[in-house]
């Protein structure tokens, strides 16, 4: 993700999550050493489809943002991002991936298993808008 990216992902933000990064957190975070964002493009209507993005912590990513664009959906997208994020990081040597998902999202957690990820562990009321639990999920 470059930071010109940060509008097209800040709108998706909005669509996607009940408390969405701003457009200028997102253009900060574009260009930290200590994090790693990923756009997929739609370069024939230059247009941002989805992104995955984590903070980066020794051998450790933790996945803070996965999200599609509603006209995106159902193509492949969240799963390439992820086959992409997982290659990146392992290249600069992180062994250890961790995310929060909504527990009622039973899409997203699907998504996950079929990259490897397990639940272990629960955040009770982790969420707000609505106050809902957070699954842990782990790929080692």
């Amino acid at each position: 993700m470059q930071p010109e990216d940060a509008h097209r992902v800040s709108e998706i933000e909005q669509i996607c999550f009940s408390r969405p990064w701003s457009e200028k957190d997102l253009e900060e975070v574009a260009v930290k050493t200590d994090a790693l964002y990923l756009v997929a493009e739609d370069t024939d209507a230059h247009d941002v489809a989805g992104y995955v993005g984590a903070y980066l912590i020794l051998q450790e990513a933790d996945i803070n943002q996965v999200a599609v664009a509603p006209a995106y959906r159902r193509c492949g997208i969240a799963m390439q991002l992820m086959q992409d994020f997982m290659q990146k990081v392992s290249a600069r040597g992180i062994t250890e991936v961790t995310l929060e998902v909504r527990k009622s999202n039973s899409a997203a957690i699907a998504l996950y298993e079929k990259c490897g990820f397990q639940t272990e562990g629960i955040r009770k009321n982790f969420y707000e808008a609505p106050t809902e639990d957070a699954c842990i999920m782990w790929k080692r």
